[in-house]
């Protein structure tokens, strides 16, 4: 069995959480054009939007590696602006066994929380997309200062 992790990640965003909420959402095919060295693609392959149950999958670019993500979509709570992202494919479950990504969106601060499970006690934690991930919240912010 594998050894359980949690990094949980708070980055300030000045253009309100509510507007970062809302790319991720209803616009998340925009964040390759915002970011497009970080972000390739993103296709929705069950479902009409980023909504419960829909299955997703990102191509991004990891130190000059594309590599891939597919996700289902396992909760979205308007009120708080949160979204629960559940792996089921792609690059990361070659080193973990279970992956969850919670992004919660508040007034100013984007948080991000990673939930997994390593497959051996050799595997890193997941430092590299955590700051990837904040790297891309902070070019979103910066689209929507301008």
């Amino acid at each position: 069995m594998g050894l359980k992790g949690k990094l949980i990640s708070s980055v300030e965003v000045k253009c309100g959480g509510h507007l970062v909420h809302d790319i991720f959402h209803a616009k998340p095919h925009h964040i390759s054009n915002i970011c497009p060295s970080k972000v390739k693609s993103f296709e929705i392959h069950e479902g009409e939007a980023v909504d419960v149950g829909s299955i997703v999958e990102w191509t991004y670019n990891d130190d000059g590696k594309d590599k891939k993500i597919k996700e289902v979509i396992e909760a979205v709570n308007h009120e708080t602006k949160t979204i629960t992202w559940k792996v089921i494919g792609g690059d990361l479950l070659e080193l973990y066994d279970s992956f969850t990504v919670i992004s919660s969106f508040d007034h100013h601060w984007t948080t991000w929380t990673f939930l997994y499970e390593k497959k051996t006690e050799d595997t890193p934690e997941p430092l590299a997309l955590l700051g990837f991930i904040i790297h891309v919240t902070k070019d979103i912010d910066c689209h929507l200062l301008k």
